[in-house]
C-alpha cells in the first residue's frame, strides 16, 4: 500500500515539476519582447526558493538542479552556471530554514532578497571574469528587485495551492526525521 505522507511528497514534488515546465513554457513564449522594456521577475527562483525554505523535504537537491539546467539549456544560458549558482543558493537557505521556522515573514522576505542579490552579484562576476557580454547592471537589478516584489505573491499562491507552510516545531517527515 502507499503510505499517504509518502504520495503526499510526492504529490508536492509533481506539482513543483508541473508549475516549474509551465514557467518555462511562459518564458518561451514571443510575448512582451520590445527591446527597452522592463525585465520581469524570475518567478523561477522565487518558487524554488520558497519551496526549499518552507519545506526542504519537498525539493531534493537533484530536482533543483534537473529543473534550472533544464531551463539554462532551453533559455540559451551558459549551461550550469545559472543551475550551480541556485543550487548554491537553496543549499545555503536549506541549512537556514530550521532557524528561521520561528521568526516572521518579513525576516524571512529579507534573507531571500540577500541570497537574490549575492546570486545577481556571482552570476555577474562570473561573466565579467570570463569576459561575457552582459545586461546591463540596472536591467539585471530591475529583473532581481522585480522577483523580489513577487516572492510574497509566491509564497501565498503555494500556500492556495499546494497547502505549503512551514513545518511547526517537532514535526516529523515520512521517514520519522525531525524537519
Amino acid at each position: 500500500m502507499i503510505d499517504p505522507a509518502r504520495a503526499s511528497l510526492w504529490v508536492h514534488r509533481g506539482g513543483i515539476v508541473l508549475i516549474a515546465f509551465a514557467l518555462i513554457f511562459f518564458k518561451l513564449l514571443p510575448i512582451g519582447s520590445n527591446a527597452g522594456d522592463w525585465p520581469g521577475p524570475d518567478l523561477m527562483l522565487c518558487l524554488i526558493l520558497a519551496m526549499v525554505l518552507r519545506r526542504p523535504d519537498y525539493l531534493p537537491i537533484g530536482l533543483v538542479l534537473g529543473v534550472v539546467l533544464l531551463e539554462d539549456l532551453l533559455l540559451l544560458r551558459p549551461p550550469g552556471l545559472w543551475a550551480a549558482l541556485v543550487v548554491l543558493a537553496s543549499e545555503f537557505v536549506r541549512s537556514r530554514a530550521a532557524l528561521t521556522r520561528e521568526l516572521s515573514f518579513w525576516v524571512e522576505w529579507m534573507l531571500i532578497a540577500g541570497v537574490m542579490v549575492g546570486l545577481l552579484v556571482a552570476y555577474r562576476v562570473a561573466f565579467a571574469i570570463t569576459f561575457l557580454p552582459q545586461a546591463g547592471f540596472g536591467f539585471a537589478m530591475m529583473q532581481v528587485l522585480w522577483s523580489i516584489l513577487c516572492y510574497p505573491l509566491v509564497v501565498g499562491v503555494l500556500r492556495l495551492s499546494l497547502d505549503l507552510r512551514k513545518p511547526a516545531t517537532g514535526e516529523v517527515d515520512s521517514y520519522g526525521r525531525r524537519l
